[in-house]
């Protein structure tokens, strides 16, 4: 049985975030003409009827599921994309932008389709969180808030009427009441320093963070300082760097920064996110500065555009799709739950990372 196109289809055929594709309708103008033209192209053939056109159907009070999270589109990644499936083949261009919000929201449209339900969207940096919620909470049965996305009051106020679950951060206590999930943030990035440190014998490290306040990156750069304290190594309580969003154009200023400071070279970036990685990647090779020989580049997340650059990134892998999933198998268990009556123990679900080791950190293409 086939359903309406989505505007995750949009953005996968596109070739673009899906964070774009609501620009696309919401503000034309911040787009440039040709993603825009290609993004409504393929609107067309794929009968896409957009969010704004379909608000009388959201509205109704069942069979919608709900995401909050901030927009934090990164348009360098998606023109990398673009680049990178005229090298690598259209084949790489099915996911090369999808970023860490794109891939949670497919893992969730995904289960919420084998649900039977529909999946809205509100994704937003401008008009507060308030707007956020505002778009939401009067239309879904159940959503999933990115951590630090809606005011904790707020969340403690919707939570009496509907199910809502944390995705990312530590669980917070006030909200401890609420289901919860969250990746090895820390987990992940010790051991990718650990390997740096001992399987690769680097002393002088330097990480790039983030300046907003976000505790998956505060988790990660914890992980980083204990691999260091752990191996001897002399680490500050703060990043070498901050970053104000982490998009390519941002890791590529900080790879600059970092190679015109005083004293001797870093032998190895550690990037809080694969997108400044990335951004670090296009700097160094202006400089002619060879990666891993000069120094080694890693990043954060798993998302694809990390295998197609060249060198491939050496990465910490979450699982950001099963992240979806189980966002969307927790809201559909709570709605049952009410509808018989039942009361179940808050769930705060811890998922794994990997460590993926390719040519950024002299291993090699082990794992595409």
């Amino acid at each position: 049985m086939s359903s309406a196109p989505t505007v995750y289809d949009v953005a996968e055929r596109s070739g673009v975030s899906i964070a774009t594709v609501s620009r696309v309708y919401r503000n034309p103008d911040s787009v440039r003409a040709q993603t825009r033209e290609r993004v409504l192209a393929v609107a067309r053939d794929l009968g896409y009827v957009p969010s704004g056109n379909a608000r009388g159907l959201a509205s109704r009070s069942t069979g919608v599921l709900g995401l909050c999270f901030p927009d934090y589109s990164d348009p360098d990644a998606e023109s990398g994309a673009e680049a990178g499936a005229s090298a690598y083949g259209d084949e790489a261009d099915d996911e090369a932008a999808m970023l860490y919000s794109d891939q949670i929201i497919r893992g969730m449209e995904r289960a919420a389709r084998r649900h039977g339900y529909a999946l809205l969207i509100a994704a937003s940096l401008k008009g507060g969180p308030e707007s956020l919620v505002a778009k939401v909470a009067g239309r879904v049965d159940g959503f999933a808030v990115l951590a630090r996305t809606v005011p904790t009051e707020e969340l403690e106020v919707l939570s009496r009427r509907r199910p809502v679950v944390m995705l990312a951060g530590p669980r917070e206590n006030q909200l401890d009441h609420l289901d919860h999930i969250e990746v090895a943030n820390a987990d992940g990035q010790r051991e990718l320093t650990r390997h740096l440190i001992e399987d690769h014998g680097l002393r002088r490290l330097a990480y790039v963070g983030s300046a907003e306040e976000s505790p998956d990156v505060e988790a990660r750069f914890r992980g980083y300082v204990e691999a260091c304290r752990t191996a001897g190594l002399t680490v500050s309580a703060e990043p070498d760097l901050r970053v104000g969003m982490m998009t390519q154009a941002q890791g590529a200023e900080a790879a600059d920064a970092l190679l015109d400071r005083p004293g001797e070279r870093p032998e190895a970036l550690l990037f809080a996110n694969d997108q400044m990685a990335v951004g670090a990647l296009h700097t160094l090779e202006r400089r002619g500065v060879r990666v891993p020989q000069d120094v080694v580049v890693t990043g954060f997340d798993g998302i694809a555009l990390s295998r197609l650059v060249r060198p491939a990134l050496t990465t910490v892998r979450q699982p950001m799709r099963r992240m979806g999933e189980e966002a969307v198998e927790l809201l559909v268990r709570r709605l049952n739950d009410r509808t018989s009556g039942r009361t179940e123990e808050p769930v705060s679900m811890t998922l794994p990372v990997s460590v993926v080791r390719r040519a950024s950190c002299g291993c090699g293409a082990l794992d595409r």
